[in-house]
């Protein structure tokens, strides 16, 4: 046996669990996945509430640039709250997160193009003018 292959074995195991926790912590994103463990009764398991405290770490900026999903980390957050690990299991609770997670994911990049409504025509506006704006992206100054 060489000085290298357990150096490289041990290597290989930090990898392995590297990989392990990232994939986890990225699944806290997925409100569904929360709302199933809380109904499975895991999120409330002391166990389980430690390996919670102890994914934080992904929150530092040495670890964080490998996660792709940023909500991953806010629902580790929120996890942490003995509140939220338990309203999370109700429907309601599930179906805000994602309706949150959503208007974001749609909205973050330019939240100026939010419309909510479009203006009626009004008398002195000619009914081709107003066609025409709604075709162009809305500004800030708009």
């Amino acid at each position: 046996m060489s000085q290298g292959e357990p150096n490289a074995e041990l290597r290989s195991a930090n990898r392995a669990r590297f990989e392990l926790e990232l994939e986890f912590v990225q699944s806290l994103a997925n409100p569904f996945y929360l709302h199933s463990l809380a109904q499975q009764g895991i999120l409330n398991q002391p166990a389980f509430v430690n390996f919670l405290k102890y994914l934080m770490y992904w929150k530092e900026k040495d670890y964080a640039r490998f996660i792709l999903y940023p909500h991953a980390l806010h629902h580790l957050e929120l996890l942490q709250q003995p509140t939220f690990r338990t309203e999370i299991g109700k429907d309601e609770w599930r179906e805000y997160l994602n309706q949150k997670q959503f208007d974001h994911w749609r909205t973050w990049r330019d939240p100026s193009r939010i419309q909510t409504a479009v203006p009626a025509p009004t008398e002195s506006q000619p009914q081709s003018a107003t066609s025409e704006t709604h075709n162009v992206p809305l500004t800030n100054g708009s």
